[in-house]
């Protein structure tokens, strides 16, 4: 890192501190303006926020990594502007008309308050295991990797800049809540889009070429079937990413994040109105379409100028593993003052993606734990709890991360592979919760509650049978079950399955579930159901939603499903 890197650095920590300061004063009167802005925020702060908090480090570290290891196999996840399309046309109506602060608060509304709370249970427990645990061990990877450190008085620099990390976001959003979070997500989006480019280009450059990446990259199987990294459709016999199951695992993953997920449906939330709070969405679709060329082509491009033995500075390019991809680009190909440009594109996504979750959580268990049980709380009380709620959260996250390590061999396919066993069960309850007036109150309920223990047994097997595996020697449990004559229902059904198809199993049984107890217990009011439900909807709710949008917004809309159709006709 050389001076001009650091002046970068220190001029976005500046412009950062100056908007917090802003924010803090306009002092939150409530936890209402603490934790949704006030819902006074504009399409471009929405869309921006999704888009940043969605773009953390699991992208920056992880997509990458899985650009690198198994080439366009993740993308699915990432050409995903098509949901957030159904979050603004289809559940923005709802969400608005319900006046909402939460989404367990909106299940409650639908089903009974047992769902509220099953729901706020399995979004902290997801965000525990997932996003604060993958951010924070991302974080400290990748600052590792850029400057070279090992450590510092003995201590492992990865821990010291993991929580750094975390400290200095946590201030910032303690102090400005959602506010900062959607204003910081203005600045940090523009220099994450604009690094990550930057990245690409060179890379580019250093390699020979996007057909020069195309010709390395295809002509490395990935299977026994003749798919290559470029396939982004891949025999359904492929053991990790059989096209059929893609197609099944990434839709129940991609509409519980982004239609039912409070860390990503907040920011719509917070909109003004109905039409702000759409058009948020459209222009966050658009944003979401970028990840795959800004980060796991980058990853693609690290993958072939180390199989090419590409010469940078007098050296040849070496990738010491598939997560270290990004950070390795990073540290090797940028010079001066790009690299402090990039490192705080980095430095912004790590961030954004802390602060919305530290929000979001801090959200959950204040309103929907706290003050169920505390209704006669101050509000500076709640505000108080809200940020102790984070530092626990924070705690638990960092505690699991070295359990993470040894289940996640690619950041990125941990993330999804946990969420894919923590998604079908909501997925089930906000799809069918829409579209059935019959789904009863408790059906609801236990459709969740099947979903959250089936998933809970399917992670806790995985970590099993890895622990036990590793401790006899074995980096393959397929292999060292196969050895040692572990064969019985359990071992196949809770791991070896594969991950896709056991969570599209696992949603048509939260499904089936939902159905069932609907036909033995009583159905909710209809005062209780009105708008809520697509058949509850007013005559007078349908034209307000109707006078919502106009035609820009759905040529816009097609333009995002034109542009997701010819990407997969591309990689096909």
């Amino acid at each position: 890192m050389a001076l001009l890197d650091w002046i970068v650095i220190a001029a976005f920590g500046a412009v950062l501190i100056g908007i917090v300061v802003w924010v803090f004063k306009q002092k939150d009167e409530t936890s209402g303006d603490y934790f949704l802005a006030g819902r006074d925020a504009t399409w471009l702060a929405i869309g921006a926020s999704i888009f940043a908090s969605n773009i953390g480090s699991e992208h920056l570290i992880g997509l990458a990594g899985a650009g690198a290891s198994s080439g366009m196999a993740m993308a699915h996840w990432e050409i995903q502007g098509w949901m957030i399309l159904v979050l603004g046309w289809v559940f923005v109506p709802f969400y608005s008309r319900s006046m909402v602060t939460t989404m367990p608060e909106f299940l409650e509304r639908r089903y009974n308050k047992e769902s509220r709370t099953i729901l706020s249970l399995i979004s902290l427990v997801s965000y525990v295991l997932t996003k604060v645990a993958v951010t924070v061990y991302a974080g400290g990877l990748v600052f590792k990797e850029v400057f070279g450190i090992e450590s510092i008085w003995g201590i492992d620099f990865f821990w010291i800049s993991a929580s750094g990390l975390v400290l200095i976001t946590a201030i910032y959003t303690v102090i400005g809540g959602m506010k900062s979070v959607l204003y910081t997500s203005i600045l940090h989006t523009p220099i994450l889009l604009l690094g990550s480019l930057i990245i690409v280009v060179l890379g580019l450059r250093a390699l020979g070429g996007w057909d020069e990446m195309m010709r390395i990259t295809s002509a490395v199987q990935i299977n026994e079937y003749g798919d290559t990294m470029t396939n982004l459709i891949r025999s359904n016999r492929d053991e990790n990413f059989p096209w059929l199951g893609v197609f099944i695992g990434s839709a129940v993953i991609g509409f519980w994040y982004w239609c039912t997920d409070q860390y990503i449906v907040q920011r719509v939330l917070s909109g003004k109105n109905e039409t702000q709070a759409r058009r948020g969405s459209i222009f966050g679709a658009y944003l979401k379409l970028t990840p795959v060329f800004l980060f796991m082509i980058p990853g693609m491009i690290a993958f072939a100028m180390a199989q090419k033995g590409v010469v940078l500075n007098g050296k040849v390019f070496v990738l010491t593993s598939s997560d270290a991809a990004f950070p390795t680009l990073v540290s090797t190909l940028l010079p001066a003052g790009v690299k402090g440009l990039v490192v705080a594109g980095i430095l912004a996504a790590l961030m954004s993606s802390l602060a919305s979750l530290f929000n979001s959580s801090a959200m959950l268990f204040t309103i929907d734990f706290y003050k169920k049980y505390k209704p006669e709380a101050s509000e500076k009380k709640l505000l108080s709890v809200g940020r102790m709620a984070t530092i626990v959260v924070v705690i638990l996250g960092i505690l699991w991360i070295p359990i993470m390590r040894s289940v996640g061999s690619v950041l990125y396919v941990y993330l999804q592979d946990v969420q894919s066993v923590l998604s079908p069960g909501i997925a089930a309850a906000f799809l069918l919760g829409v579209l059935w007036t019959k789904a009863t109150p408790k059906a609801g309920m236990w459709g969740m509650i099947t979903g959250f223990v089936v998933g809970v047994i399917r992670i806790s097997a995985k970590v099993m049978y890895t622990s036990l595996a590793k401790a006899e020697g074995y980096t393959d449990v397929k292999l060292w079950a196969a050895d040692t004559g572990v064969s019985n229902w359990f071992y196949e059904v809770f791991y070896g399955v594969n991950w896709l198809f056991f969570s599209g199993g696992m949603l048509i049984l939260s499904l089936v579930v939902i159905y069932v107890v609907s036909q033995f217990t009583k159905q909710a009011e209809a005062s209780q159901l009105q708008g809520l439900t697509f058949a509850s909807v007013s005559a007078e709710q349908k034209a307000i939603s109707r006078a919502s949008w106009n035609h820009w917004d759905i040529i816009h809309s097609a333009i995002i499903l034109g542009i997701t159709t010819a990407f997969y006709i591309y990689f096909w």
